[in-house]
Parts: structure tokens; sequence; C-alpha cells
């Protein structure tokens, strides 16, 4: 039986592979929980810094296995979302390296990503109202989060493709690649993440996703504990000292 989930460790980096190309990486139940546990073992490995997620073949992912969904199959993990990812996301921070369609839940699984590296020729969309159905796994939250809200409410009420040169313009890809050079360009960038501090990288991550719902006469104070958790640690004395030694950091994240 063909592994539908390819976990492949690169030194610090966990690469999760969605691998079901004959159909488009669209995701069937046991993939999604693939993914899940993928993410929980990225989260627990303290010698992992980083996730990449991307897809097998030509494509990202093109959603929900509609034939799966008519066996009665839910790809939604009870209390945690699409793939475990889009209502319970890592600490960690993930990168998703798209080539081809990232469609509907391909979509949805793209924006609980922190990250973006997608093929020039990559394209986006959200297009479930054309099947009588809604981007109910964060398509509709967190697509106005990523793009101005007028032309997320135009994609997603027309279900029309997004490409990737015009994804990147509204600012929801990090970074373009020529086609076929997603996941290189993924893995370079998550190299240069992984070098840094990996309990300051994590802080960073939980503060900026926090934040935009902290009250805001508690934004200062909220920082300033989540700042002074990172200052006792250990690896704040050690970026120190490897600076003023003029030498890499070794980094223990304690």
């Amino acid at each position: 039986m063909t592994q539908e989930i390819i976990v492949t460790r690169e030194g610090p980096v966990l690469l999760i592979t969605i691998n079901r190309p004959e159909v488009r990486n669209a995701l069937n139940r046991s993939a999604s929980e693939g993914i899940a546990r993928a993410m929980d073992e990225l989260d627990a490995d303290p010698t992992l810094a980083i996730g990449i997620l991307t897809g097998a073949g030509k494509h990202f992912c093109a959603g929900m296995d509609l034939k799966a969904f008519l066996r009665g199959e839910r790809v939604e993990l009870e209390g945690r979302g699409l793939a475990g990812i889009t209502e319970t996301p890592p600490r960690k921070p993930v990168i998703a390296a798209v080539e081809g369609y990232a469609l509907a839940g391909g979509c949805e699984l793209v924006l609980a990503c922190d990250l973006v590296v997608a093929a020039e020729d990559a394209t986006f969309g959200i297009p479930e109202v054309i099947r009588g159905l809604i981007a109910g796994s964060g398509g509709l939250i967190r697509l106005p989060q990523r793009i101005p809200k007028q032309i997320a409410l135009e994609y997603a009420l027309t279900g029309a493709m997004l490409p990737a040169l015009e994804a990147r313009q509204w600012g929801m890809v990090n970074r373009l690649t020529a086609p076929g050079g997603a996941l290189d360009g993924a893995r370079e960038l998550a190299r240069v993440i992984s070098a840094n501090g990996p309990l300051a990288v994590q802080m960073t991550k939980r503060v900026m996703t926090e934040s935009p719902s902290w009250p805001a006469q508690d934004i200062w104070a909220r920082q300033r504990e989540l700042l002074e958790q990172i200052i006792a640690s250990n690896d704040a004395r050690e970026g120190a000292r490897a600076f003023a030694e003029k030498r890499a950091a070794c980094w223990t994240g304690t």
C-alpha cells in the first residue's frame, strides 16, 4: 500500500509530503490524520526547528477527496480541523512549498502555514461555492487576513482561481520560484530560519499570531511576560556569548 504521507527529516527540518499524486494529492481521512501526526512530531522533537509541507508530483493539494467524501469520510479532525493544522497549528513554523494546484482544502492548508514559497505557475483558490459548499477549514477566515478583504471576498464568492503571481502581489506568497523549484526555495528559507534561536523563533511566531486578538490595554503587558521568558533562557545568554566571541551559537532550546 502506498504511503499517503511521507515524513522525512533533513537536519532540523521536517519535510511532510502529501503522497497521493494520482488524485492531485486530495485528502482523505487517513492522509489528514497522517499530516496531523507529523505536526505533532514537529512540536514534540526538540531537535526539529521548522516544518515544510508539500505535495508529491505536479500539485500541492486539490483539497478534499470528493470520492472519499461520498463514502462518508470526513477529513476534519475533531478539535483540530483539517489535517490537524487549520484549527490547532503547531508552535513551530511551517512553510508551504507549492507547485501546481492548491485548491479548496489545499489552499486552506497553505493559509494555515506560516510562510509560502510557490512556483510562478502555481494556482490557489477556494472554489467550494461552485460545489455548493463553503471553505470551512479556515479559507473564509484566513484569506481576508492575508490579502485585502474585498479581493478575498471576490475570490470566495466567485470560486475563481488565484494565480501565484497575483497572490505574491497581494502578499499571500513570500517567495516565488521557477516551476519545479518551490521545494528547494522552501528548504533555503527553512535553513535560514532554523539557524536562529529555536525558542526565539517559536515565541516570535506566537506573538505575531496571537497579538492581533489581545485587548489593546493588555498588549504590552502580555508581550512583556513572554519576552521575560526568552530573556531568562539559556539560549538568550548563548546568543550574547556567541556574538561577543564571534562564533556560531550552539542552541539548546532551553
